[in-house]
């Protein structure tokens, strides 16, 4: 076993070994793979916050569900590409129970997951009107999505919201979308990496700017109802999930059934968009393809070339999970709410040691503990950070890969263990006694 902090000469034949030219810039996978590397040469167990994945038993009701599906030979049968009828009439039925919104069962398309939810729905928004080919950030965001732009060969603007809460949003977002080159406009809510939540004034800004510029919203809802200041989970009863869905018709909404259902292996979501878009024809698209509206591409053109459907199984998995959570028989966020307890054990622990959370307020209220939190230490950039930490076995990633303008961290709390808080308090304290400034 090893002691703290690790010698430097294991890090560099970990970095090495791995091929990185660059541990600071080092992608989430990369840190994920050299902690692991890290782990089996020492022996010592890492505190991982680089990874969002999430650390809950998944949803019994979904597994039930899929196992059921699978004895009764589904797993034979190709799924219908637009997704299994019970599952878009629940997807449906979902939507107006937490948001509110009025969306049909046509217009809720199964996906392998968000992600695969974002990259159809780039791919789709980007084709509409060939004067439009550049996808907006409203950042801090996933950096995933931004490679998937890269992929995709689409370019991409974005901003930090960090300074343009409340009305000062307005003039920011005018300024990108007046340009006439935006296709598309996405963001998270509640946000990955920072845990704000844009507020309903903001989304009214939002939408009416994508009305007036004829901009498509894709409003990522991975981390769905999980602010947990609000008690969001009573299903057709207000508090709802707040969206922008209120404000326009130009709007997409991925809804995964990762994290709020803790369903992420079987890779399931839903991409919901207004029954308006799903109609609408556009001339780019009818250039490209001979015809069809902007649903029918997604579904029978794009998304079909993609994937030729989603998982059979899981989608009854999901259609049962969300039957149950609209029936007030499944309360999916008390079991999510584990999150933000871990959330906040972790943050008065870097607190005490000097650390600071960067993103530490949501208008008038402090941040909400929850999946994600950011942090910063003085006198350190993000990334110098990141690799300082990494010596004493505590592993996250820099907010400068999510488009973050602001110094430090993202911390995830999905993998820490109850005994490694005492392992973090500790570390902590080394850590702090090497660089007090």
């Amino acid at each position: 076993m090893q002691t703290f902090p690790l010698p430097h000469r294991l890090i560099q034949e970990a970095v090495q070994t791995l091929n990185i030219a660059d541990l600071s810039k080092a992608t989430i996978r990369e840190v994920v793979a050299i902690a692991g590397l890290l782990e089996q040469k020492t022996g010592e167990e890492f505190v991982h916050m680089e990874m969002g994945v999430p650390g809950l038993p998944p949803s019994a009701i979904g597994v039930q569900a899929e196992i059921a599906a699978l004895q009764n030979g589904v797993a034979s049968i190709y799924p219908v590409i637009d997704g299994l009828p019970a599952l878009k009439q629940e997807a449906s039925r979902f939507i107006k129970a937490f948001i509110d919104l009025d969306i049909a069962p046509q217009s809720c398309v199964p996906v392998v997951g968000s992600m695969q939810g974002t990259f159809t729905s780039f791919l789709t928004a980007c084709q509409c009107d060939t004067k439009k080919n550049t996808i907006l950030f409203i950042d801090p965001g996933f950096p995933v999505q931004k490679q998937q732009a890269t992929v995709l060969g689409y370019a991409c603007e974005s901003f930090d919201v960090y300074d343009y809460r409340g009305e000062r949003l307005r003039d920011k977002l005018e300024s990108s979308l007046a340009k006439g080159n935006i296709a598309c406009i996405i963001y998270s809510n509640p946000n990955n990496p920072a845990w704000f939540c844009l507020q309903e004034k903001e989304l009214q800004i939002i939408g009416e700017l994508a009305t007036k510029y004829d901009a498509i919203v894709l409003e990522d809802l991975a981390y769905f109802a999980m602010d947990f200041r609000k008690n969001l989970g009573i299903p057709f009863q207000a508090p709802f999930q707040v969206s922008v869905g209120k404000y326009t018709d130009n709007y997409l909404l991925l809804i995964s059934g990762s994290k709020a259902f803790s369903y992420a292996g079987q890779r399931i979501g839903i991409v919901a968009m207004s029954d308006k878009l799903y109609a609408r024809p556009y001339d780019g698209l009818t250039q490209r393809y001979g015809g069809g509206t902007f649903g029918s591409v997604f579904i029978h053109r794009v998304l079909y070339a993609i994937s030729s459907g989603t998982s059979h199984s899981a989608q009854y998995a999901l259609a049962a999970m969300m039957k149950a959570a609209s029936d007030g028989k499944y309360s999916f966020l008390d079991e999510v709410k584990e999150y933000g307890a871990r959330a906040k054990k972790m943050k008065d622990i870097f607190l005490r040691h000097g650390f600071r959370i960067v993103y530490d307020n949501d208008l008038s209220e402090p941040v909400a503990d929850g999946f994600y939190f950011t942090i910063a230490y003085p006198g350190m950039s993000g990334d110098q950070l990141m690799t300082a930490l990494i010596p004493y076995g505590i592993s996250a990633i820099s907010l400068s890969s999510t488009g973050s303008s602001q110094q430090g961290l993202r911390a995830c709390v999905s993998f820490i263990k109850q005994h490694q808080y005492k392992q973090l308090d500790e570390r902590l304290a080394a850590f702090k006694q090497q660089y007090s400034f």
